[in-house]
């Protein structure tokens, strides 16, 4: 009853191709999520259903003291987009008590899309403050993938390092050092892997 097909299709024709999707806004999503008890199993057959609002309605209604590591090490493989990477770390990995853990294992993973998970749910732990503090040396792969033609990947990959470079302004100092090769070079995406630093850190520390 709540379908908005302009919404669908807007969805649709920017790559967000599920096999259904009702173009209902995330609020909306968690209003219908409150009508229901949290339940493993019926979590566990939304999230098998590729209908946008059925995924999302599964990270909102998996308990996440029933949720293990192997069933995320699962998950993470079946995320079909960004959209529904942002709300499986919104909504509940980033309530696991082995969210670190894991967001750590996936930032270092050789799979790309399981990167990309592993920094969106860093940079929540950090939003939300559940982590004690990332060492960037722990992430061996995050200089590459700041740089990387994979605009998702690239992206998750420059939020995670400005939430590190915050932790002190010694880090991030170190951060800017170690991407200031690219500030003047002639790749666009390497000049604003650096210039987007500097400015978040200036911007930061400075006030």
């Amino acid at each position: 009853m709540a379908m908005n097909g302009i919404v669908s299709t807007n969805m649709r024709q920017r790559g967000l191709d599920y096999k259904l999707n009702f173009g209902l806004t995330v609020q909306q999503i968690k209003d219908l999520a409150k009508r229901y008890q949290p339940d493993s199993e019926l979590a566990e057959t939304l999230w098998a259903d590729n209908t946008r609002e059925l995924k999302i309605l599964a990270t909102l209604l998996y308990p996440t003291d029933s949720f293990t590591k192997e069933k995320a090490d699962e998950w993470v493989l079946s995320i079909p987009n960004q959209e529904i990477r942002e709300q499986v770390c919104a909504n509940l990995l980033q309530n696991v008590t082995f969210a670190r853990e894991i967001a750590l294992e996936w930032a270092n993973s050789t799979v790309t899309d399981v990167r990309a998970t592993g920094y969106w749910l860093l940079a929540r732990l950090f939003i939300a403050k559940k982590t004690e503090p990332v060492a960037v040396e722990l992430i061996s792969t995050i200089w590459d993938d700041v740089i990387s033609e994979d605009i998702f990947l690239r992206n998750a990959a420059l939020l995670t390092l400005k939430h590190i470079g915050r932790q002190s302004k010694d880090i991030a100092d170190r951060i800017l050092q170690k991407l200031s090769a690219y500030k003047d070079d002639e790749d666009l995406i390497k000049q604003e892997a650096f210039n987007s630093m500097a400015f978040e850190f200036d911007y930061f520390f400075e006030g």
